[in-house]
């Protein structure tokens, strides 16, 4: 989180939760009198929530509302809506009045259905109370199990049921997570209990504490509980489910939820629904179980049934990841029967939703239930997969394929990986489970905020773990890759790197992790903070060192077709950014079409040409510089004849010469010295020439067309090379299409002197090489709020414009992009911004400049051409809004291509 956030501790929740468990407020709403529905029943008598209320009911509601009345077996109960979340924070983080009241008669309808009563020792209703946001947000909110417990209601489930350790497993979970989720006892305090338990008894696992040794839990675990909070665990239901309630409304905006948000750059939602629902128990015995599964694999995308269960468990145990559960495809040994109906189960759901899904169920006693299903989270990877099968299954067609595909995620296509050759030779320690494809190597940090401490200093680090949970969500993000010693792959930390194409490998199980010391072993050999350690999250394993990594080159298979399908449907094209032969060469593998920006200035930097660049710059008279770019002219030439030829038939817009001088001359001495030997003058010319070149505010100073105003002879010579590039190229048999961009004009007058030149120069060279004459056409970018202002008169000598977004960011918010560390965290925490406006357009205020501009030019001149070519070419947010303004393409660096191309068919489909 940003500095300027303030951390809620564990005893502040615990004062606010002792407060809220007893005050109600009226809230505006209740004062006026309105009747507002915030209570939504689902089960065999009625169900009054729909599929299409996610935005009211969330998405866990609404999918367990539709799933009820589709006959699928799910254990009843009611959602409170997400308005009420929202009533709850406008209203002081109070729950409304008469709520409860519509919550009792609910738990009745509860009660009716079952045959159980809440709070009865005889015949016990337990619930779960879980959130539910309209947007899936695994893991960052949370849930309480076994609610309705109390020291009378435990010993009369235990005679009930005739089993005391089921029901005294089930009472010391809630203890617990009642204690953590609604009170803020951190769940350490009760695993040291739980481990003195085992210790006492001389077992390892939960599974293998007796009967005796769970009731002295559940003693230990109300010990801590009043040492923390400072009263007794509740004996009241009613109270425990209120409380719940509120636990699960103050999560939608504490740290971890709101950081998910963030990072996801999920908006628009008003709060988090709350589910309440009959428990189903997989904790009875060897009989039962639970599980999470998805109907497809989430990081391959291959039509298999993907999932990981625990026998003699609860849902927790599999997500939280503390026990390694057993594959899906063991089922069918332990429980044939319920493993049929559970592939039933799988084919109903995908066929009704026509996508992959992700579900919940619980055994109890051998009887399945169904506790929820909702969209899976996949990577890049499966997404695409899993979209083009189902295209040819006939469960959807090509427009919901090409919308259903994350277009950001297209790059996790092209991740990075380990080859066998990249492995050759390596030391592979140990193997977990590969969680998240892809290939990341790093030194060791041991919690999330020295993870985020340390990337911010700007280390590449490893997030090792025992296992994650939300509060990790931070330093997960900033991770380049998470390892943990436990848990499966539908742990928290498989799920969320899943979901965000990171790599990941979980289960490592000869992991010993040892965070305060910042250490882990493996196999007797100890790693600390400033080793390097490397995972693949194809294979599971974890190797010693960092290593190459190789970058897919081709897109073939599924991602080919997507692509396919995105060339149909686009109405725009991309270009793409490239300055070199192989870049150019990339780009259009990936399916550009052309170079909507080649910077000339990188060229200059190559170790053969960068001192006659500083020649000509410390050159007082023209000749002299003219004598050094002379000397430059084959360079360029040559440059531009392999990005032509690796663009044949594709047009290249080639920018002249942006950055201040200042930026070629070296700063230290020794360098200077070298300069000053080499041009044949005194160390003191070569500084004095630097201090003249300095400027205060070089973005705003001597650069782009300024430059070529007062040096015309740099232009001369880069329009000279373009043009005899072009003909060579011709000459050759290859079809070259140069474009001549004139960077930062502000004026029409600045563009006309240039334009003029930069006529006159391509005519003299076609005349020295007796040629026709070649089509060149010659435009400028916008990037100067003035010359968007004035795009009108700048059309008259323009034949395209393409708009340099980065630097009209700059000059429109006044920010430095290579400044705004300091201060956009807080900008974006504060809401003052929606989004990094580097990363994504502004639209209301960077954006209004670009459609006036695009309006104002084809104003002029009809035929103008439009484009963009600052990173914002590559984001898919961007891209929406330039469909809009009717640009004829985009263009981003060669490994954004495949993501712009599906942005843009996805921008035209709407």
């Amino acid at each position: 989180m940003p500095a300027m956030t303030t951390r809620r501790t564990k005893s502040s929740r615990t004062q606010a939760a002792r407060k809220s468990g007893t005050k109600k407020t009226r809230t505006a709403a209740d004062a006026r009198g309105r009747a507002t529905k915030r209570v939504y029943y689902f089960g065999a008598s009625k169900t009054e929530g729909r599929i299409d209320q996610k935005m009211l009911l969330g998405g866990k509601g609404a999918n367990l509302a539709d799933m009820t009345s589709i006959g699928l077996p799910v254990p009843p109960g009611f959602t409170i809506t997400t308005e009420t979340c929202a009533e709850y924070s406008r209203g002081g983080n109070r729950l409304p009045s008469g709520l409860m009241d519509e919550v009792r008669r609910n738990i009745t309808l509860l009660e009716r259905e079952l045959g159980k009563k809440f709070g009865d020792r005889r015949n016990p209703l337990l619930v779960s109370v879980r959130s539910g946001a309209a947007v899936s947000m695994p893991g960052m909110m949370d849930t309480v199990l076994n609610l309705g417990l109390t020291d009378e209601v435990v010993a009369g489930l235990a005679a009930t049921t005739g089993n005391p350790r089921f029901a005294y497993d089930a009472y010391r979970r809630l203890i617990n997570m009642f204690g953590d989720v609604v009170m803020g006892v951190d769940h350490h305090h009760f695993e040291h209990a739980f481990n003195a338990i085992k210790s006492r008894y001389g077992v390892k696992e939960d599974t293998a504490v007796p009967e005796d040794g769970l009731k002295e839990l559940c003693i230990a675990y109300q010990s801590v509980y009043r040492q923390h909070v400072g009263e007794p665990f509740p004996q009241d239901p009613l109270r425990q489910l209120e409380q719940a309630v509120q636990a699960v409304f103050r999560s939608w905006n504490g740290e971890r939820a709101v950081a998910y948000r963030r990072i996801n750059e999920i908006k628009g939602l008003v709060g988090t629904a709350v589910n309440v629902q009959a428990m189903a128990y997989g904790n009875m015995g060897e009989d039962s179980g639970t599980g999470v599964a998805f109907t497809r694999d989430p990081s391959t995308g291959e039509n298999v049934f993907y999932g990981e269960f625990l026998v003699n468990a609860q849902g927790e145990d599999v997500v939280a990841g503390i026990r390694t559960p057993r594959p899906i495809s063991e089922m069918e040994a332990w429980n044939a029967t319920v493993w049929k109906q559970l592939l039933a189960v799988r084919k109903k759901l995908e066929r009704h939703y026509r996508d992959m899904q992700d579900i919940e169920f619980t055994v109890e006693r051998g009887r399945l239930f169904m506790l929820q299903t909702r969209t899976g989270k996949r990577n890049g990877v499966a997404s695409v997969r899993t979209a083009v099968e189902m295209v040819r299954e006939r469960l959807i067609d090509e427009r919901t394929a090409l919308k259903r595909i994350p277009a950001g995620d297209l790059v996790q296509l092209l991740l990075p990986c380990f080859s066998e050759q990249d492995k050759r030779g390596a030391e592979v320690l140990t193997r977990g489970i590969a969680a998240s494809p892809g290939a990341a190597s790093g030194t060791l940090a041991f919690s999330a905020s020295e993870a985020v401490e340390r990337t911010n200093a700007g280390e590449s680090v490893l997030l090792i773990r025992r296992e994650t949970s939300p509060e990790d969500v931070a330093g997960m993000h900033k991770a380049v890759g998470i390892l943990t010693s436990t848990g499966g792959k539908t742990s928290h930390a498989a799920v969320v790197a899943v979901g965000w194409g990171k790599c990941c490998v979980v289960g490592a199980g000869d992991l010993s992790i040892d965070a305060d010391a910042g250490t882990v072993t493996i196999h007797g050999r100890t790693f600390g903070r400033s080793d390097t350690l490397s995972i693949d999250g194809s294979t599971g394993e974890v190797i010693v060192g960092a290593l190459p990594r190789t970058v897919p080159q081709s897109i073939s298979g599924d991602f080919a077709q997507v692509m396919k399908w995105s060339q149909k449907y686009a109405t725009m094209g991309v270009r793409a950014n490239a300055d070199t032969p192989a870049d150019a060469r990339r780009a259009r593998e990936f399916g550009a079409i052309g170079i909507g920006l080649c910077r000339t200035e990188h060229m200059f930097f190559e170790a053969d040409r960068i001192q006659a660049v500083r020649q000509m710059i410390l050159s007082e008279r023209l000749s002299d510089r003219e004598t050094a770019l002379a000397r430059l002219l084959p360079f360029q030439r040559a440059d531009f004849v392999g990005i032509f030829t690796a663009m044949e038939g594709l047009p290249v817009t080639v920018r002249l010469l942006d950055p201040p001088l200042h930026e070629f001359v070296p700063h230290e001495e020794a360098a200077q010295q070298s300069l000053a030997d080499a041009a044949g003058v005194t160390l003191a010319d070569v500084q004095r020439r630097v201090a003249q070149l300095h400027e205060a505010n070089p973005m705003l100073g001597h650069r782009g067309c300024r430059l070529a105003v007062t040096y015309p002879e740099i232009l001369v010579m880069q329009v000279r090379a373009i043009v005899e590039a072009a003909a060579d190229c011709h000459a050759d048999g290859v079809d070259a299409r140069p474009e001549i961009m004139i960077p930062l004009v502000g004026t029409r007058r600045e563009l006309a002197i240039l334009r003029e030149l930069t006529e006159r120069t391509v005519t003299e060279v076609l005349a020295q090489r007796n040629l026709r004459k070649l089509q060149i056409p010659i435009g400028t970018m916008i990037e100067i709020p003035r010359a968007a202002v004035t795009a009108d008169e700048i059309a008259e000598v323009a034949e395209f414009f393409s708009f340099g977004t980065n630097d009209l960011t700059q000059m429109t918010f006044g920010f430095s992009r290579d400044d705004i560390g300091s201060f956009m965290p807080a900008y974006l925490e504060k809401g003052i911004v929606e989004k990094d406006p580097f990363q994504s357009i502004d639209v209301h205020g960077v954006g209004s400049l670009v459609s006036m501009a695009c309006a104002k030019g084809r104003a002029k001149r009809a035929k103008l051409k439009l484009g963009v070519c600052g990173e914002h070419g590559g984001d898919p947010a961007s891209i929406r809004f330039f469909q809009k303004c009717g640009l004829d393409y985009v263009s981003c660096s060669p490994f954004r291509v495949p993501v712009a191309r599906l942005s843009a068919a996805q921008a035209a489909l709407g």
